[in-house]
């Protein structure tokens, strides 16, 4: 039988006159197509602008003028930010949301550190505490806050506990202190899930060594704690308060669900971007002087950034 007959393969052309040719072809494709990486980037820039971009510089636009919901407005320069200090719901704003950042930064920070300790080992079972623990994160917010709700209503859960052994009713939802702490709570119990496996990452690339160690020297458990793991983690700690401080500073869905519309008894509980949002919205919406206040906002968030990151510099040094 007569084998079949294989035709040669194309020479390739090898050393310099190869990488010659291969830069001439490339040449040649950049010429033809200079615009492709913009065309691949396309997408992201779209969305980018139409959904970042554009709404920011809308609403710096918009805090220089006295534009309402169906009014265009004209231009009045400072005069919103002069509104804004004569104003006494901003400062009652601008008192809560930096009291939330005050109370629940630290404990986001700390929390879940410890909670990422406790899930870290690998024993039977542990992956079912995980998901416990991170389950919250991703419920919607509407539905946490409404449990919470009934958990902490007048005639709620807690309190039905609390009449059974023959407690007076505590009015978590109905005064002014106790439903900013509420709301605070609510935060917390959700971001402990997130920030836990942010940590748990963090955990991972701490060398064993370093406990062994220090556990030969002597060292207990809280001491290897403060000597080893935070040290270790010390970066992440810092991106956690960064990040937990500018979710709180901008605290709207806990409070709103707990004080209601009004922000509580007389308004007491309002949060910065509560106002905006009560301010901005509706028919006569004073778009201009709720954009005032986003501004704000953003400027005080960037400045909670910039405190944190500096003050990691300066432990650093």
């Amino acid at each position: 039988m007569a084998s079949p007959t294989v035709s040669p393969n194309r020479p390739v052309a090898t050393g310099a006159k190869g990488a010659e040719g291969a830069k001439r072809v490339t040449r040649r494709v950049r010429r033809q197509l200079p615009a492709s990486p913009w065309l691949f980037a396309a997408p992201g820039l779209l969305v980018t602008g139409a959904f970042i971009l554009y709404p920011f510089v809308s609403t710096l636009v918009n805090s220089f003028t006295d534009r309402r919901t169906l009014v265009p407005g004209e231009f009045v320069g400072l005069a919103n930010f002069r509104e804004l200090l004569h104003d006494d719901m901003f400062w009652t704003g601008l008192r809560n949301s930096t009291l939330y950042v005050l109370g629940v930064v630290p404990a986001l920070v700390l929390l879940p550190l410890l909670l990422a300790l406790l899930v870290q080992k690998n024993i039977p079972g542990i992956t079912f505490f995980r998901s416990a623990f991170y389950t919250p994160v991703v419920a919607s917010i509407v539905v946490v806050g409404l449990i919470w709700v009934w958990l902490l209503d007048e005639r709620g859960l807690v309190n039905s506990l609390l009449e059974t052994v023959d407690a007076s009713p505590v009015g978590f939802l109905s005064d002014q202190w106790l439903i900013l702490l509420s709301a605070m709570a609510v935060t917390v119990w959700k971001g402990l899930g997130y920030y836990m496996i942010i940590y748990l990452a963090a955990l991972a690339n701490v060398p064993r060594e370093l406990h062994e160690a220090a556990a030969v020297d002597g060292a207990g458990a809280i001491r290897r704690f403060l000597t080893v793991t935070v040290p270790a983690v010390r970066s992440t700690m810092v991106l956690v308060a960064a990040l937990s401080s500018v979710a709180a500073f901008k605290v709207f869905s806990e409070v709103y669900l707990m004080a209601g519309p009004s922000g509580g008894p007389a308004g007491e509980d309002t949060t910065l971007v509560m106002l905006v949002q009560r301010t901005g919205t509706g028919l006569t919406g004073r778009v201009g002087y709720a954009s005032a206040i986003s501004v704000v906002v953003f400027v005080v968030t960037v400045a909670l950034m910039l405190l944190v990151l500096r003050a990691d510099r300066k432990e650093e040094s």
